[in-house]
């Protein structure tokens, strides 16, 4: 019992540690650029918008949406092995997976992201989120910034690319959802 009020009690600090920097990071007023845009204006995720460009992904992010975007910088796109952005890039169908993979549809502020165990992504797999002293992860991405609006959606930037799962491994998972921690909300 103790040890659920300790986790609770983190999680919320957590929430309001998350909900705070947004503040501290988020315009007052509503924001006019799309995620598209906002993610360019940025400066920091050029090898993300040039993946978005090769995998015909700009205008559906430019949608309507709303759209959650877990966003990797350009450091986290390099921590990839050597050679592969340049075979994604070549790999439409692959780079599209691991893109609709970064994006949940609706809007999830880190309020809400820290209070769910998984999201389901567009790509058809969900993320897992894990809450704690260290901060949040996304699978194996921590986030290291939240809440950057854009009139379509929400940024949350990550330092790390996440991949989907394997169709063996979905599989397999979805055989063996009871046994996954994440897999209930």
């Amino acid at each position: 019992m103790r040890w659920f009020g300790f986790a609770s009690l983190l999680s919320s600090v957590l929430a309001v540690s998350l909900i705070g920097q947004a503040r501290f990071t988020a315009a007052d007023e509503p924001a006019k650029k799309d995620i598209v845009d906002v993610a360019v204006e940025a400066g920091s995720f050029k090898t993300l918008a040039a993946a978005l460009q090769a995998a015909d992904l700009v205008e559906t992010l430019k949608g309507k949406g709303p759209f959650t975007v877990f966003a990797p910088t350009d450091e986290a796109f390099a921590k990839l092995p050597k050679g592969t952005v340049e075979a994604l890039l070549k790999d439409k169908a692959k780079l599209t997976a691991i893109l609709t993979y970064h994006v949940v549809a609706g809007e999830y502020p880190a309020a809400k992201v820290v209070e769910s165990k998984h999201l389901k992504t567009v790509q058809g797999s969900p993320i897992h989120v894990k809450v704690s002293d260290q901060g949040v992860m996304i699978n194996n991405a921590k986030v290291l910034k939240t809440d950057i609006k854009a009139s379509n959606g929400i940024i949350h930037v990550i330092d790390t690319v996440i991949l989907p799962p394997e169709k063996k491994a979905e599989q397999s998972e979805s055989a063996s959802t009871s046994t996954c921690p994440a897999s209930a909300k």
